[in-house]
């Protein structure tokens, strides 16, 4: 319930994405938000204020002149009560209006009176994403203290046409939701911390490649949670197919050498966090061209091993304060990452048993939605009950707290 007690005021604009604010009120509702809803005309033609009032469970205002929701001014009051107004789909027009200060509806009004935190998750045609006009308004926004969230490439529902311009999905909007309405109690503010997530792939030929069943959600969750925490987080992700967490600074990167690179460039930092599943090994030689089935013997693949990121890093002579890695193991979990922890030379490992038969995810815990850890560190072995990957990135976060303000 990361959102209790918060109250969201939800604007949404007419575009097609309208239909992904039937999930993000969802979601908004399943962390305790109470979430309020304007809906333009416009955005009438896709969703109805019918679904709208059954998820949000309120009213759902549609009309600036509407005698019974005006008679105590309303949209002022619409404005102030909420603690953020969240504007999804952001279309063009919408965005053009609260840049150039115009309140013709309902939403345009709100917006203009609003003294609360605005967030917009803008979604239209990609050439009118690149249009000058709205990237000036776009820069008017963000000086105005708008903040904005996407939007992300991909197809067109209605064109077909391929760009950025994509609607943020509803987890994004909703994660951004939750940064912005967190406490004023950031214990990292000021931090700076590395975290590296998902797998790497080590090119065999141009088509193939050494690689591991890492989903990088783990890792995209703890560099979520310390950017909610107030962190400067730098995520140094691999290969993956989930979107890059608000408010986070992502490098992507291929190979083990690539994101070697990409962390020692990142140093100084106050913290690093490894949780990304590094291949063991590359192949000696990448060949140009694609590797032939024939008649004769299989093909030799001759390996060697990869940089060891952690243990580098730990041993640095920029070396951040705190360092953790995480050890995922089919076998002697504990036992293992006792070992590692000080052959690596880290300050805590997060070990999980990752084998078919942890009960944990469809096949073990990578790709899955949930993760058992076990803590450990000089000090002991504190074991952590199953929970969802989002909870574990948020206890994991108040143990970097607590470890970096220990002074």
């Amino acid at each position: 319930m990361s959102l209790s007690g918060k109250r969201i005021l939800l604007i949404i604009g007419g575009g097609i994405a309208a239909y992904k604010c039937l999930d993000l009120i969802r979601r908004l509702r399943e962390r305790g938000a109470a979430v309020r809803c304007v809906m333009t005309h416009a955005s009438q033609q896709f969703v109805t204020p019918l679904s709208v009032g059954a998820l949000s469970a309120d009213h759902v205002f549609t009309d600036l002149f509407d005698r019974q929701d005006e008679h105590d001014v309303g949209h002022i009051r619409l404005s102030r009560e909420a603690d953020l107004v969240v504007v999804a789909p952001a279309t063009a027009d919408l965005m053009a209006k609260l840049a150039s200060g115009l309140a013709n509806d309902l939403a345009s009004t709100v917006l203009l009176a609003t003294d609360k935190p605005v967030l917009m998750a803008p979604a239209m045609n990609p050439r009118m994403w690149a249009h000058p006009a709205t990237r000036r308004n776009c820069e008017t926004l963000k000086g105005d203290g708008v903040r904005l969230i996407g939007p992300n490439s991909g197809e067109m529902a209605e064109s077909g046409e391929t760009g950025e311009g994509r609607m943020a999905e509803p987890l994004e909007i909703a994660s951004a939701i939750e940064a912005m309405c967190a406490d004023a109690h950031r214990p990292l503010v000021g931090k700076k911390i590395i975290v590296t997530s998902g797998p790497t792939h080590e090119p065999i030929d141009p088509v193939r490649y050494i690689a591991n069943r890492s989903s990088g959600r783990q890792g995209h969750a703890i560099a979520a949670a310390l950017a909610a925490a107030g962190a400067d987080v730098h995520l140094v992700s691999g290969p993956v197919s989930i979107p890059d967490p608000w408010g986070v600074t992502t490098i992507h990167v291929e190979s083990a050498r690539q994101m070697r690179d990409a962390v020692e460039g990142l140093l100084p930092a106050d913290a690093g966090i490894f949780v990304a599943a590094v291949a063991d090994w590359r192949p000696q030689s990448e060949t140009g061209e694609k590797i032939k089935k024939s008649g004769a013997a299989s093909p030799a693949l001759k390996l060697v091993e990869n940089p060891d990121i952690l243990a580098a890093i730990a041993h640095h002579e920029m070396r951040p304060r705190l360092v953790i890695g995480f050890a995922a193991e089919t076998q002697n979990v504990q036992e293992n990452a006792r070992a590692k922890l000080t052959r690596k030379g880290a300050d805590i490992i997060v070990a999980n048993d990752v084998s078919h038969d942890s009960g944990v995810g469809p096949s073990g815990v990578m790709g899955g939605s949930s993760n058992k850890v076990h803590i450990v560190s000089r000090e002991g072995v504190e074991d952590w009950p199953e929970m969802s990957k989002d909870e574990v990135a948020q206890r994991l976060a108040e143990v970097v707290a607590e470890k970096l303000l220990d002074v």
